[in-house]
């Protein structure tokens, strides 16, 4: 799978005209190795896996004998330097690097490490591989949404969304049973918004104590194989009130109209246009604060950006989230997520299955 991935690597890297790529960026190293530790480098040489070469230091030789059994090991504390200068000293003339990811003083190093090489920005080559996803990462994928499922039941059913708790305990309570439902932890910070809270977009637990007759927005997510998930979902803590079901009814509108857009060359901004129409056209487009959604992988945020600002179309395998939300500050906020896979002539695939009906708890 690793090899398969480099091979695609270098048909990327053939228009940069390139004779190597070293990548720098740990989760870029992850996709294309296999590695999970905190210090690594990779060297993909455009002629194939006998130039290429991994790098990490010492801590980690028999966790990279497991891991990246498959190319040639280094050992070096500076890992993207001893690459640069293997290059160098291998023949390589133009080498790609990671300009997103080096920082101006690492490039300088890096300049004097190369030697007679030449460095060459190559900014996002990995990333455009990353943003379609394969049959397994798929497949962790939907276990990291399936354990956030199983997570929020089960708070649920034991009452942990009863009036009295603080925000911080449901929180906690939370990550805790995503662990127990087999996640290494929590995909991001988690965030529990009660009352008027929930009309900030990405409120951070408090001290506030969930009331009666509160809107209480839940976004959260679960790692599991190093990928991650996020759904965000919105309850009203005891009757709803008239205008917490319409501003409800709103969003879920927007949210199906921006899941029913998402198919293979949509452009990015068309598919935010479908959801954001619908909170415009019920006049509260100016309360709609953020971005229609965003890939999710190996990081919580990656390619593609579903915004009016985005640029590019949609691919089949491409997993993002559909979050269209309206706050009333002052008041509260409702935001209604999922995590879908585009899917080739047919609908997306759904991956958080928790229900999106309104639920009175």
């Amino acid at each position: 799978m690793f090899a398969s991935r480099r091979a695609a690597l270098r048909r990327a890297m053939e228009p940069e005209g390139v004779d190597a790529l070293l990548v720098t960026d740990l989760v870029n190293v992850r996709y294309l190795t296999g590695f999970t530790g905190s210090n690594a480098a990779l060297l993909v040489h455009a002629e194939g896996e006998a130039g290429s070469r991994f790098c990490t230091d010492g801590r980690y030789r028999e966790q990279s004998a497991v891991e990246v059994p498959d190319l040639a090991r280094l050992e070096d504390r500076a890992c993207a330097l001893r690459l640069a200068a293997d290059a160098g000293g291998g023949g390589v003339d133009r080498l790609g690097f990671e300009s997103d990811a080096v920082t101006v003083d690492a490039h300088s190093a890096l300049v004097d490490a190369a030697g007679p090489a030449r460095l060459h920005r190559a900014p996002g080559l990995v990333q455009r591989l990353r943003a379609v996803k394969d049959d397994s990462e798929i497949a962790a994928l939907r276990a990291a949404c399936a354990a956030a499922d199983a997570a929020l039941a089960d708070l649920v059913a034991a009452g942990g969304l009863a009036p009295g708790r603080t925000e911080v305990e449901v929180a906690l309570d939370l990550e805790n049973r995503m662990r127990g439902h087999g996640a290494q932890g929590p995909s991001f910070d988690t965030i529990v918004a009660t009352g008027a809270n929930s009309a900030v977009p990405h409120h951070r637990p408090t001290a506030a104590v969930l009331a009666a007759g509160d809107l209480l927005k839940l976004d959260f997510g679960a790692l599991v194989e190093g990928y991650h998930s996020d759904m965000t979902r919105t309850f009203v803590l005891g009757r709803a009130a008239d205008w917490q079901r319409e501003l409800y009814a709103l969003v879920a509108r927007a949210q199906a109209a921006g899941t029913a857009a998402l198919a293979p060359g949509a452009a990015v901004s068309a598919v935010d246009e479908a959801a954001r129409s619908v909170v415009r056209d019920a006049g509260r487009g100016e309360q709609f604060l953020h971005g229609l959604g965003h890939g999710v992988g190996l990081q919580i945020h990656e390619a593609p950006a579903l915004a009016a600002s985005g640029a590019g179309t949609l691919a089949a395998g491409m997993t993002v989230t559909v979050e269209p939300g309206v706050y009333l500050a002052g008041r509260g906020g409702v935001r209604i997520e999922d995590t879908l896979v585009v899917a080739d002539g047919a609908a997306a695939d759904l991956l958080t299955l928790t229900t999106k009906e309104l639920v009175e708890v």
